[in-house]
């Protein structure tokens, strides 16, 4: 929970100190709270999770400048290993 606490707050300051808009930033944002909030209550979905991060890298991922921040929050994801097979 640490690390993906970590890695949100860190990507979270991140998009709010960069300048430029874009159009997905509002996503990335609701995405970011979303996964704060579960990291918050210990009990993340995985594949809540895991569709908030892919929301999170289709809307900030042409932002190279929060490239490194995206990755750590992908990495902290994947430490609650795979979603369950249907």
């Amino acid at each position: 929970m640490t690390e993906l606490r970590t890695a949100v707050s860190r990507l979270r300051r991140e998009l709010a100190g960069h300048r430029a808009e874009f159009p997905d930033r509002v996503i990335a944002e609701d995405e970011l709270a979303a996964l704060d909030a579960m990291a918050v209550t210990g009990a993340p979905e995985i594949p809540r999770l895991r569709r908030s991060l892919l929301l999170i890298a289709g809307a900030v991922g042409s932002v190279s400048a929060l490239a490194s921040a995206l990755r750590d929050v992908r990495i902290a994801v994947d430490l609650f290993g795979e979603p369950p097979s249907r």
